[in-house]
């Protein structure tokens, strides 16, 4: 399978597949701890990833609330919903352009089980 992977890189700040992915778990789970785990990421680099993106744009993009008797929880702020939307627009966009080299790419490389000999023979 082919796949394109894009990192978009502004001054001081970064949004690639990895940030995109845990966005989306957090999204989904509610937990920045779930969305680490279904990663197999640690809690420590969750949060940082977390604080990373939060500090990098002008309005955060999860919100959370510590745990305890009412129970915590993290959740994408109207911002961060936008920021994994846009994302997925230019990759989309990035994937739709580069769909022809990319086949031509792939129809260039060696296939696993071809003979090594470049000869035909």
């Amino acid at each position: 399978m082919t796949s394109l992977k894009l990192r978009i890189l502004f001054d001081g700040a970064m949004v690639g597949p990895g940030k995109a992915e845990l966005l989306d778990r957090i999204a989904a789970t509610g937990s920045i701890a779930a969305a680490g785990r279904q990663m197999e990421m640690s809690y420590k680099r969750a949060w940082t990833l977390v604080e990373e993106m939060n500090a990098a744009f002008a309005v955060p993009l999860v919100a959370s609330a510590r745990g305890g008797q009412g129970g915590g929880g993290a959740r994408l702020t109207e911002t961060g919903a936008e920021v994994l939307r846009l994302y997925r627009e230019v990759l989309a966009r990035a994937e739709a352009a580069a769909a022809v080299p990319i086949a031509e790419l792939e129809a260039m490389l060696r296939r696993q089980g071809a003979s090594e000999r470049s000869d035909g023979k």
